[in-house]
């Protein structure tokens, strides 16, 4: 893949995009051990072969099936392109003037912690007083340490953020200790880089005296934690036997005793060790067969991947049937093979003093030669220049960058094939250009451009030459080897400019609605402090400025010298005075609550995923409320409601429809046409067994195919397997083996051979789709093998060959097609494109197969109404001249730099015309265990659901049906534009608007702002991709909006992932609700990142949504809980929990106000000042913060039977403004009878002891009001509480006692009190007023609230106090005695269901123990319609998709049967579809029959009017 001079930007075909065999790992030998064999071989100078092991296989994967994000290039900076020069001088514009480089490189050592041990403290404290709270309180210990603010003790006020402090710079060091140790870890890894020779990229880096002292207190610190570490460790090991400690080890058998690998942190002596060069260690053959014979052995292959470099390849080159196939079609082909060139320059004199040594990661640098061993991690992002695989080929786990596990093939520069050696490196002349770097994981364009030497024309200068570098070439820091010996490669990007690196962190953080509400209330409180304050100030100010005040006589003068400065010194003493009524620590008790709700939340075992071993996973601990305010949910339907398992189970070839099967939304239809599914699914299944084993035995009559397992078998069609052999004719026969060959060629899927008797094949595939076609193909007897340098060797009924892949188009979300270009053995070329059915139908030829076409789209579509997923396939003959003009095209696009997805995509488009049809297949993704169930609980709860998916419409429907998203009462609203104009779809929203008498005007926008009610379950829309463009146009958005707020159910189909994100942005933003988005791949992640919490599904798509969540959970069935259960009670305990928290530091701090009316507003404390600073710590914290955490109102099982409770976190009524300001005036009424009932008691001035001393002073006084407020206060939020059980009620009597007990031991010791205060607690404990003053405090406070609360309850009551009730009277206790998961499904499809008749049991689970119908109080009805239901909008027995309006059919037709032999399968379906249905061809739904024959064929061209290939403008 070169171009030289003469050629402009003509460069040569770039390496084939594709899979291959991954070689099966061994396990007889240690990675260590290969490594050491390959270094005893060189050592000893001779060449040991290595023995041939049967291949393996692993992912496939690079990145391009990913619905449209590895195409998204937003990320991609506008840096300057970077230039790396290798072995040669810097040019002069790439030095400065001291001639070293100019483009500074990031160091490939990587620092994730904040801290280091020298800047610990002050940075810590640094970042925590970037909190406002801290700096509040600071300020108040500030003002504290004056004596002229009044102060008693300003080392007590110190205590509480001290506390602070502390604790969180504990957390933050615990937390920065494990990054800093997991940091080093990482950066002195081991890595053999290339030493010894003149990297010119780089210059030496000069080490600061600060970096320096820095490294040293670094080292010092591990150093001392490591010798604590091993000290603690001798420390278990003593008092151990021999046996003892020889039991805690391992112990390794003579068979399995290994070398051990090297250790991740190496060394100083291991970094010195003598480096090696490296051997080139063979690849097993793709094409050896299980007992190790060659299928080929007359074909011989260079270790560069090229046998041939003449323009004619002989016959004899091939044996075996592709030979014979040869032979008997040309006796010679003019096959072009095209030459790459070489990076290494022959003609260059070196030292051969570079070698490889063992060396740390941080000290790899750009251009730096770096050979990576199997299983090693990638320790930055490198260009792959070859590999022990004799292809190029390398296999990476991606799993620490993406989440998949599954492995991808990456690809060795053709150029750099021919390096193997440390010398090699040496002799390397050439320059990469490369963009600059970027956060798209999937996308990366580079060229490597060289000169070509020639051995024997060496006084000649050479041709110029360059590759392109692909994403396919490189290998990303973060990810590992696997399966290959060795790589070779140059280091690109460094530290923070890997890739992994830039999207590090790149999730923003979500803050809760309450957490934002609660600033307006902290704000209200600091503004009822300032009031309080000011009244202070000007109150003493005044008082001062009279001067005929008793006071006078007492005091020696005023601090201010003057009223106004008295004033103002008051006022910052009233700050101190009532810092309480800001409820900083509330902040701090909220992060320990949601704390404790996450960590309950991932303890949950009935969330958690036995098959993946996956819990539910809070990734952010602090939005859990807002799981329980959720309105909108936004769903993906493959792998989020399906399985994402996909299972082939029918075809249409050449017009003749195959296979058979019973699917999930087939018995959804015909339920709602009344038909009894139990009986029809017992003999659809009858059949299909019998039909399964037919075509067994017809199979192994064509051929004994070894890969064939009868329990794979999917596609079951024993009159396919008839037609391959021919009873049908020879067309058909042609036809059949076209589709199944167009299936196992036109894939990017490598295959996994496990050896054994019989032998076994499974397909790796980045799409779950492409892995169960191909798998199909295995079992029709055209298995692939495995893939070649650039073919696929395939076994064709028993025959192996090899296909010649020469381009592959990949899949992409703005393509929805792919295509590979193969050149059969007979030397003819073949594009084989697969894709959506619209997409095909538009670029067949034109005027052709008019008749196939109209079969064909039959088929597909009531293929698509069981709920399967169709693609189509179709193939186009290339001459030889046609493809080599196109070709040259291809690869100009394939060496550009940027843009390079945008130009192969135009070069693409122009190949991918004038197709011929083939047919097309149906896949079945089943629906996830208890998603019907799920749904029907979620749209109790008053949750609207809308899908959002890339599915066709069909599919999406008749999912919706099965899955109880849709109805048989639902009129459904097709919304469909004609034209593609705004103004179509504008009369179009108005005509279904007027139906629901709205204009959408802003005053209805108001109204259904304010209106959560679920909508009627009269209506349900369904829009499209095209459609949905238009009206999320600004003008078009809200009226788009009102109509679907009046809809149960919303299916947005054949949507982009931009467009998910805009229809999530639309909802939260224009309606001013909660939503959640929950998806399970990398298309799903920009609407999971809108919503206000985002769900990721850990399924078969990789884990890329899952990374981008806030909440991980295994399966769809698992949101019930999580939202009704956990984030119901999260929601109510917080907004309980915060009003309780305002109103105890209300009743608090105005009880320290009252008193200052009577004296004068001085800011003298009424208690003790321990008092102030213990209840938020002490007395009153563990109550309210136990509050937060275990409260219940009713448990898991009741919050699920009646999922009608979570409607109040819809209504956001658990937390109001209003609700805040009842509590802060109750605060007001309770702190108004705490203080004047001990003033009433103390104001006639004769209160004494029996001893005749008074305790009338202030602190005794304080006694008594302060331990009632505190019983009120605690008896108050006990009285909040739903739940009192044994700890609970411990909690509150201990706080409540607590205060007694400090009181009465605090005053024992003159010591530890002022001297006012000493003995006050034995002196007031002594008196019975005390007790009786409390009592009826206690009463007068808490009476009003037990009054209301009671008259609420008896007179006003809510569900939830209707349903506890009932929970008392035991009409939930069949609860009990059910499994508490007793509502998720069985795992029984819903055609095997024995209650799927019954309209009671339709859409909900069914207990196994069956109370009686009084004890089911509140039970979701059902809305599951039968045959016998009456809708005057729509027929009975509706597939779902006929309600666009159109004119029913006077007369039904009869029904049509085939006339060639009998399909069972088909013929049902096509009976049920004639009954709700005039015709296919006057419907006028979505991608329909009709719509797809009259389609145009929009992309095809006649030849006069396609664009010349030579004419391309990429040039």
């Amino acid at each position: 893949m070169a171009t030289e001079p003469t050629q402009g930007n003509d460069i040569s075909k770039p390496g084939v995009k594709r899979m291959r065999w991954a070689t099966q790992r061994v396990t007889s030998m240690h990675a260590q051990g290969k490594r050491n064999a390959i270094t005893s071989r060189f050592h000893r100078g001779g060449h040991v072969a290595e023995k041939k092991r049967d291949s393996g296989g692993t992912d496939s994967g690079d990145g391009s099936n990913l619905g449209g994000v590895g195409r998204d290039t937003s990320g991609i900076d506008e840096d300057p392109p970077r230039r790396m020069f290798f072995n040669m001088p810097l040019p002069d514009d790439a030095r400065d003037t001291d001639g070293r480089p100019i483009a500074r490189f990031t160091r490939n050592k990587i620092r994730t912690s904040k801290y280091t041990p020298l800047s610990f403290v002050p940075k810590n404290l640094w970042y925590q007083f970037h909190n406002i709270a801290n700096i509040y309180f600071l300020i108040l210990i500030i003002l504290a340490f004056f004596p002229i603010f009044g102060a008693s003790d300003p080392g007590l006020n110190v205590v509480p953020l001290t506390f602070i402090l502390f604790i969180t710079a504990v957390k933050d060091a615990i937390e920065d200790w494990r990054r800093t140790v997991l940091d080093n870890e990482l950066n002195n890894s081991p890595v053999h880089r290339l030493v010894d020779w003149n990297n010119v990229n780089t210059s030496e880096d000069k080490i600061s005296v600060w970096r320096r002292i820095k490294k040293a207190s670094t080292r010092g610190v591990m150093s001392i934690f490591a010798l604590w570490r091993r000290k603690k460790k001798d420390k278990s090991l003593d008092g151990k036997t021999y046996t003892q400690r020889a039991l805690d080890e391992p112990r390794a058998s003579v068979e399995t005793r290994r070398t051990k690998r090297d250790s991740a942190v190496l060394s100083q002596d291991s970094i010195g060790e003598e480096g090696i060069q490296m051997t080139p260690v063979p690849s097993p053959l793709p094409h050896t067969v299980p007992n190790g014979e060659d299928v080929m052995p007359g074909r011989s292959r260079s270790n560069t991947g090229f046998s041939y470099e003449d323009n004619e390849l002989p016959v004899g080159a091939f044996n075996g049937p592709l030979g014979e196939d040869l032979k008997d079609d040309h006796k010679s082909i003019n096959i072009p093979v095209k030459f790459h060139g070489s990076l290494i320059n022959p003609l260059k004199q070196i030292l051969e003093k570079a070698r490889f040594k063992k060396d740390f990661w941080k000290n790899v640098q750009v251009g730096d030669f770096v050979r990576i061993y199997n299983d090693d991690p990638i320790p930055a992002d490198i260009v792959v220049l070859s590999t022990s695989d004799p292809e190029g080929a390398c296999y990476v786990e991606t799993k620490n960058l993406d989440g998949e596990t599954n492995l991808k093939v990456r690809n060795a520069l053709q150029s750099g094939q021919k390096a193997k050696h440390a010398r090699d490196c040496e002799r390397m002349e050439f320059v990469i250009e490369s963009e600059p770097p970027h956060a798209n994981l999937y996308h990366y364009s580079g060229v490597v451009r060289w000169r070509q030497r020639d051995m024997k024309k060496p006084l000649e200068e050479g041709t110029d030459m360059a590759e392109p570098i692909s994403i396919n070439n490189l290998m990303l820091r973060g990810c590992s080897l696997r399966n290959t010996e060795w790589v070779l490669g140059v280091v690109i990007f460094t530290g923070e400019e890997t890739k992994i690196m830039i999207n590090s962190g790149i999730s923003t953080r979500k803050r809760s609605r309450i957490t934002r509400e609660l600033n307006w209330n902290v704000i209200y409180n600091f503004m009822i402090l300032l009031g309080m304050c000011i009244v202070s100030g000007v109150v003493n100010g005044v008082t001062w400025g009279e001067g005929n005040h008793s006071f006078v006589f007492f005091e020696y003068g005023s601090i201010g010298k003057t009223p106004a400065l008295n004033g103002f010194i008051t006022f910052w003493t009233g700050i101190i005075l009532f810092q309480n009524l800001v409820p900083i620590s509330l902040y701090i008790t909220l992060e320990v609550i949601k704390t404790a709700q996450a960590f309950f939340i991932y303890s949950d075992t009935l969330m958690y995923f036995e098959k993946l071993d996956y819990p539910c996973t809070p990734k952010s601990w602090n939005i859990s409320d807002d799981v329980g305010q959720i309105e909108y949910i936004f769903s993906d339907k493959t792998g989020t409601l399906t399985q994402n398992v996909m299972e082939f189970k029918k075809a249409t070839v050449n017009g003749v429809p195959y296979g058979e099967a019973y699917t999930e939304a087939q018995a959804g239809l015909q339920r709602r046409q009344g038909v009894n599914v139990e009986i029809e699914s017992a003999k659809a299944h009858k059949q299909i067994a019998l039909d399964r084993i037919k075509m067994l035995e017809a199979l192994r009559k064509i051929h004994h195919n070894p890969y064939l397992h009868d329990e794979q078998l999917t596609f079951v069609a024993p009159d396919f397997v008839a037609d391959l052999n021919g009873a049908a004719g020879n067309a058909q026969r042609t036809a059949n083996r076209d589709f199944m060959l167009a299936l196992a060629l036109c894939h990017t899927v490598i295959t996994e051979k496990t050896p054994g008797d019989p032998p076994k094949i499974e397909f790796k595939a980045q799409s779950p789709d492409e892995a169960a076609l191909v798998g199909t193909a295995r079992d029709c007897g055209f298995t692939v093998l495995g893939r070649s340098q650039d073919g696929i060797f395939l076994n064709v009924l028993g025959e192996e060959k090899e296909y010649r892949v020469l381009n592959t188009l990949e899949f992409n979300s703005s393509r929805k097609r792919m295509s590979a270009i193969v050149r059969m053995p007979d030397g003819r070329i073949i594009l084989y494109c697969k894709g959506a059915d619209s997409v095909i139908y538009s670029r067949l030829k034109r005027s052709e197969q008019a008749q196939l076409r109209r079969d064909t789209a039959e088929h597909l579509e009531s293929f698509a109404r069981e709920g399967l997923r169709t693609l189509c396939i179709a193939q186009r003959i290339l001459g030889e001249e046609e493809y080599q003009t196109w070709s040259k095209e291809y690869d100009i696009a394939a060496a550009a730099v940027y843009d390079r997805e945008d130009k192969l995509e135009i070069v693409s488009d122009t190949i991918e015309t004038e197709l011929t049809l083939l047919g097309g297949t149906a896949i079945e993704d089943r629906l996830q265990d208890g998603v019907p169930d799920t749904i029907a609980l979620l749209g109790d709860a008053g949750i609207k659901l809308w899908v959002l998916t890339g599915d066709k419409v069909e599919t999406a429907i008749n999912i919706g049906f099965s899955c109880n998203l849709l109805n048989n009462d639902m009129e459904l609203i097709v919304f469909k534009v004609e034209d593609d104009t705004i103004v179509s779809a504008g009369k179009e929203l108005e005509k279904h608007l007027a139906k629901f008498n709205m204009t959408g005007s802003d005053e209805e926008l108001k109204a259904a702002r304010k209106n959560h009610e679920p909508p009627d379950a009269g209506h349900a829309i369904v829009i499209d991709g095209d459609a949905l463009k238009l009206v999320l146009t600004e003008e078009l958005r809200q009226k788009f909006l009102l109509l679907c707020k009046r809809c149960k159910s919303v299916l947005c189909c054949r949507v982009s992932p931009s467009q998910k994100a805009a229809v999530v942005q639309m909802v939260k933003v224009g309606l001013d609700v909660m939503t959640l988005s929950i998806g399970d791949g990398a298309n799903d992640v920009a609407m999971i990142q809108e919503a206000d919490v985002g769900v990721g599904i850990a399924g078969e798509e990789g884990r890329q949504a899952v990374m981008s969540s806030d909440y991980a959970i295994g399966q769809f069935r698992f949101l019930q809980r999580l939202v009704l259960v956990h984030g119901r009670w999260s929601y109510r305990r917080l907004g309980e929990t915060i009003a309780n928290f305002f109103y105890k530091n209300m009743v608090w701090t105005f009880v320290l106000f009252w008193y200052q009316l009577y004296n004068n507003f001085d800011g003298s404390y009424f208690f003790d000042y321990t008092y102030i600073l213990l209840v938020n710590l002490v007395f009153t914290s563990i109550p309210i913060g136990l509050m937060g955490i275990l409260d219940q109102d009713v448990s898991d099982k009741v919050s699920l039977a009646v999922p009608q409770l979570y409607r109040r976190g819809i209504e956001r009524k658990e937390w109001t403004q209003t609700k805040f300001w009842i509590y802060m005036f109750d605060g007001i009424y309770q702190s108004l009878i705490c203080f004047f009932m001990a003033y009433l008691l103390f104001s006639p001035a004769t209160f004494v002891t029996s001893n005749g001393l008074g305790i009338e002073d202030r602190e005794r006084m304080g006694v008594y009001v302060a331990c009632a407020t505190i019983v009120v206060i605690n008896g108050y939020i006990l009285m909040n509480t739903y739940r009192w059980d044994w700890l609970m009620v411990l909690v509150v009597t201990i706080s409540t006692l607590l205060i007694w007990f400090w009181t009465g031991i605090y005053t024992l010791f003159p010591g530890n009190s002022s001297i006012p205060f000493y003995m006050a607690g034995p002196e007031a404990y002594g008196q019975l007023s005390f007790w009786v003053l409390s009592l009826l405090t206690i009463i007068i406070c808490l009476l009003p609230r037990f009054v209301c609360k009671s008259f609420q309850k008896i007179f006003l009551p809510r569900d939830v106090d209707i349903v506890r009730e009932q929970i008392r009277q035991g009409k939930f206790a069949y609860l009990e005695q059910e499994d508490s998961s007793f509502l998720v499904s069985e795992k029984v499809s819903s055609a095997d269901s024995t209650d799927s008749t019954n309209p009671k049991n339709a859409g909900h689970a069914v207990p196994r123990f069956s109370p009686d119908d009084d004890l089911r109080p509140i039970y979701p009805p059902s809305v599951a319609a039968t045959g016998t239901t009456h809708n005057p909008r729509s027929q009975n027995g509706s597939d779902g998709t006929d309600y666009t309006g159109h004119r029913a059919s006077l007369e039904q037709p009869p029904p049509r049967l085939s006339l060639d032999r009998p399909r069972p399968s088909f013929e049902r379906l096509r009976q049920s579809m004639d009954r709700t249905r005039p015709s296919f061809e006057a419907s006028d739904d979505f991608t329909s029959a009709a719509l797809l024959t009259r389609m145009e064929s929009s992309h095809s061209q006649t030849p006069t009017q396609r664009m010349p290939h030579g004419s391309s403008s990429l040039r």
